[in-house]
C-alpha cells in the first residue's frame, strides 16, 4: 500500500514538473521582444549596428528553440526561458550605452563640420589671394560657383543638426571639406603653372 502512494506520488510529481515546463513562456517572450522592441525604437540600428543585429539574432535563436519545443510532446521551455532573460538583459544593457553613444556621434558631426567649414575659408581665402591674367574670368566663374554649391550644403547640414541625423551629417561634411581641400590644392597649383608658361 505505501508503494503503491510513493508509486501515485512520484507520479503526481512528474506530470507537474511536466505540465508545468510544458506551457509556453509567454511573459519571458514578451519582455525580451519589448527590450528589443525599445532599444530599436532608440535608434540602436543607426547608432549600434552590429550590437542591434547581434540583439536581433539572438532573439531569433530564443524563439526558434521556443518553437522546436513546442513540436515536441514532452516540452522543457527552460534552455528557452534562459536565451530570452539573456536577450533582455542584454537589450537593456546595450541601451544603457546608446545615450553616450549617440552624444559621441553629435560630437563627431560637429568636429566635422568644422572641419568642413575651414576647409572651406581656407579654400575661400586662396582663391581670394589667387591672381587670375585675362581669359581666366570663366574659370573664376566656375570655382566660384563650385565653392557655392559647398557653401549651401554646408547650410544645408546646420539646418539637419536639429533633425539629429548626426551620422548624414558626419558622412556628408566629410565630402564638403574633401571636395574644398581640393578646390584649395588647384587654386594653389594654377598660379604656379601660369608662371612657367611665363618662363
Amino acid at each position: 500500500m505505501k508503494q503503491s502512494i510513493r508509486y501515485i506520488m512520484i507520479s503526481l510529481i512528474a506530470v507537474f514538473f511536466i505540465t508545468g515546463c510544458s506551457k509556453q513562456p509567454l511573459q519571458e517572450i514578451n519582455a525580451a521582444k519589448a527590450a528589443v522592441d525599445s532599444l530599436i525604437s532608440e535608434g540602436a540600428e543607426k547608432y549600434l549596428p552590429e550590437d542591434a543585429k547581434k540583439i536581433n539574432d539572438d532573439l531569433n535563436k530564443a524563439m526558434h528553440e521556443v518553437k522546436a519545443q513546442d513540436a515536441k510532446i514532452f516540452r522543457n521551455y527552460g534552455k528557452a526561458k534562459e536565451m530570452l532573460a539573456n536577450v533582455k538583459a542584454e537589450a537593456e544593457a546595450i541601451k544603457a550605452t546608446l545615450p553616450a553613444k549617440q552624444e559621441e556621434t553629435k560630437k563627431n558631426a560637429i568636429a566635422a563640420m568644422e572641419e568642413a567649414k575651414a576647409a572651406m575659408d581656407a579654400a575661400r581665402a586662396v582663391f581670394e589671394k589667387a591672381s587670375r591674367g585675362k581669359g581666366s574670368k570663366a574659370a573664376d566663374e566656375t570655382i566660384s560657383a563650385e565653392m557655392k554649391t559647398l557653401e549651401d550644403s554646408l547650410k544645408e547640414l546646420q539646418i539637419q543638426v536639429d533633425r539629429g541625423d548626426y551620422l548624414t551629417i558626419t558622412s556628408k561634411a566629410g565630402e564638403i571639406r574633401n571636395k574644398a581641400s581640393e578646390l584649395s590644392t588647384l587654386l594653389k597649383q594654377t598660379p604656379a603653372k601660369a608662371e612657367k608658361k611665363k618662363r
